[in-house]
């Protein structure tokens, strides 16, 4: 299943996700599904700079591997979901959208994109 597929899937599984996006371990957006906008890259790259601390973090303090981080901000949450070989998956979601089920989905959406990196 291609990326954007899976993308796609996810953004219909949860009522109120607005986009996500698949980025490289550098930062750089790979595939976006849902709302174009430049905010959610930028956000993006900002949530996977806090992933590699909070992944540092968890190395030195040996905590085990993140599974994922949810963010709540005044505009609606952020899901990022750590995938292999670096890369990682975003999804913003409206105030009103169900963080649960953006979690739950997200981490389905894993599964499916780790077999195909």
């Amino acid at each position: 299943m291609p990326y954007l597929a899976i993308l796609e899937k996810l953004l219909r599984a949860v009522i109120g996700a607005q986009a996500a996006l698949l980025l490289d371990p550098n930062g750089e957006v790979v595939v976006q599904a849902g709302v174009k906008d430049d905010r959610h890259r930028l956000i993006g790259a900002y949530q996977g700079i806090a992933l590699g601390a909070a992944q540092r973090t968890t190395d030195r303090l040996e905590m085990g591997r993140i599974g994922q981080v949810s963010c709540r901000y005044d505009g609606g949450s952020v899901v990022l979901t750590p995938l292999k070989d670096g890369y990682y998956l975003i999804v913003s979601l409206a105030t009103d959208a169900s963080l649960a089920l953006g979690l739950w989905h997200s981490a389905e959406a894993r599964q499916a994109l780790d077999a195909e990196l």
